[in-house]
């Protein structure tokens, strides 16, 4: 069973009961990220993230930390382009105190000056961490080849230098204008009865302001770059990008199942045609990146030097033989039915069910409905697939990626 409630204030809440089960995971989960900030706040979103969990009126760093463990609560954040969250799971007997604590950091943080301080600290060595990390840096250098260097293209990192300037004060205008209740659902997932997950919500939640929301425009334009970082490692680092429909586009799922034949799994034709077949690479895959205004599908594979252009050659062909030829029927068949397996896997899981929940109200602004979406799933055609071919790999904003110990930058064609 899912139930919502929402609020005069613009917050939402959604529950999901799930029977058999012990354990609940909550969520309170904003619509802000990288994607929304300026320049001066480049990094803003994440920073907030981490500094969240450094003290409160009530508990110091240590405490919160502390006060979860004590109840066997796991607790953790992420921050993404159009999304942050934070989140914690526990057993059904300690939900509440759970909750508890998670309200705090959220609600009550106080951004200590020698916390700050110290975490500037650990989020540059996360920074440099990334840098260190080709995969994850072909990425970021990808979103920026694709999309240029703001919105959906900014490093959810942000650079050393911003965040060593962040201050108390521009903390606080940032969640004065996108911490408010408008942009805020709670969403709870497990072995919780919808009237206890109210109780919590009004108890702590009940007397949250309305604020003054800035929704904020994104003005998207693919940039359509091929953009090289030369760097001392063992392995070049391919990452090539397209453009694929938005997250609501009436073909999102459609373009999801060509991705899976593409490069989706173990069988999918890069797995089999570039590394099993040539050997030209252990890690290849594909994968698509949907958001409200726009989408890309992302082909990544790690190679040896020497095998670099033999690779992304090998890639184009595969890519280029399934724009002008299609997918099978076996292929589609297969692919749907690994989309409809992944959601099953998924509803047995509070926290995928939480997070699931959670976004497609924020995003959507209703319940995500299990047997519609499956229904969907079940409805898609071939021909459908062979359409939506139409919309990937269009050479116009085609971007490339190149992380390697190379001068040599990849052609877009």
């Amino acid at each position: 069973m899912v139930f919502e409630k929402r609020y005069e204030n613009g917050l939402r809440l959604v529950v999901k009961k799930m029977e058999g089960l012990k354990s609940v995971t909550m969520g309170v989960i904003v619509g802000t990220g990288s994607a929304v900030e300026t320049d001066e706040e480049d990094g803003i979103s994440h920073f907030i993230e981490h500094m969240m969990f450094k003290g409160t009126h009530k508990r110091n760093a240590f405490e919160i930390s502390d006060a979860f463990d004590r109840i066997g609560a796991q607790v953790n954040a992420f921050t993404g382009k159009d999304v942050t969250c934070y989140y914690a799971k526990c057993t059904s007997d300690h939900t509440a105190e759970t909750f508890e604590i998670l309200s705090d950091l959220f609600l009550n943080s106080v951004f200590p000056e020698e916390e700050m301080t110290r975490e500037k600290g650990v989020v540059c060595e996360e920074i440099a961490m990334n840098e260190d990390t080709p995969e994850d840096l072909c990425l970021d250098q990808l979103a920026r080849a694709f999309y240029g260097s703001k919105n959906y293209g900014r490093n959810i990192l942000g650079p050393c230098s911003n965040v060593k300037g962040f201050t108390v004060q521009d903390i606080q205008k940032y969640l004065s204008a996108r911490y408010c209740p408008e942009n805020i659902v709670l969403s709870f997932a497990g072995d919780l009865e919808f009237d206890d997950a109210l109780s919590l919500v009004e108890k702590y939640f009940g007397n949250l302001p309305k604020g003054n929301f800035q929704k904020r425009t994104k003005k998207i334009c693919l940039q359509g770059q091929s953009l090289l970082t030369r760097k001392k490692v063992e392995q070049m680092h391919i990452g090539i990008g397209y453009s694929a429909p938005s997250r609501d586009h009436e073909l999102a799922d459609v373009a999801r199942a060509v991705n899976v034949v593409l490069g989706g799994n173990m069988s999918s034709r890069l797995f089999q045609e570039v590394r099993e077949k040539q050997g030209l690479a252990y890690s290849v895959y594909s994968y698509i990146s949907a958001f409200e205004e726009c989408g890309s599908l992302i082909v990544y594979a790690g190679v040896n030097s020497e095998n670099v252009l033999k690779a992304y050659e090998a890639i184009n062909r595969v890519v280029d033989e399934l724009k002008e030829k299609g997918i099978t029927e076996g292929e589609f068949l297969r692919s749907r039915e690994q989309m409809k397996a992944g959601m099953f896997f998924a509803n047995e899981s509070t926290s995928s069910q939480m997070i699931l929940y959670g976004k497609y109200m924020l995003q959507r602004d209703k319940l995500f409905d299990f047997d519609e979406e499956l229904n969907k799933l079940s409805a898609m055609t071939l021909d459908q697939a062979q359409a939506v071919l139409k919309l990937l790999f269009n050479a116009e904003g085609k971007a490339v990626s190149l992380i390697g110990n190379t001068k040599k930058k990849l052609l877009l064609s």
